[in-house]
């Protein structure tokens, strides 16, 4: 039974990732090299700006609720005695929260797309696709100490 919840939080954690690679992380539309790899306009800068200044405190929130679920979740868990409704009912919480969390960054993302054209939403779309393809050349090379 545990062994089932380990792996729905997995998918979870998964799940949420797939949203983080449709974008570069931060206030990428402030960044000089995207800015400049992109051609954004100011006016672009600023609707962006705008975009995420409008989403910014809904995500927070839900950021929040996903967090204390999964506080909640980890407390169930490590309870001696499991009850197995009371995980259930936790996890479908943070199932939720994860999916409310979602529709707004996918919200966003949406709005963000609009202001991009399509050559600069292929350019950038190129650019991540290096990005994801050198990420596990990087974690495959051993760290130096």
């Amino acid at each position: 039974m545990t062994r089932r919840f380990a792996i729905a939080i997995a998918a979870l954690f998964v799940a949420s990732s797939a949203f983080a690679q449709a974008l570069p992380p931060g206030k990428w539309w402030r960044r000089p090299e995207i800015v400049q790899s992109l051609a954004l306009s100011d006016e672009q800068q600023d609707r962006l700006e705008g975009i995420f200044r409008a989403s910014a405190p809904d995500l927070i929130d839900l950021k929040a609720e996903v967090d204390k679920a999964n506080i909640a979740l980890r407390g169930e868990l490590d309870r001696p005695a499991l009850d197995p409704p009371a995980i259930h009912r936790v996890a479908t919480r943070l199932s939720d929260a994860r999916g409310k969390l979602f529709d707004r960054e996918l919200t966003m993302l949406i709005e963000m797309r609009r202001v991009l054209t399509e050559p600069q939403w292929n350019r950038m779309r190129n650019e991540l696709d290096k990005l994801q393809q050198q990420r596990p050349q990087q974690r495959a090379q051993p760290r130096r100490q």
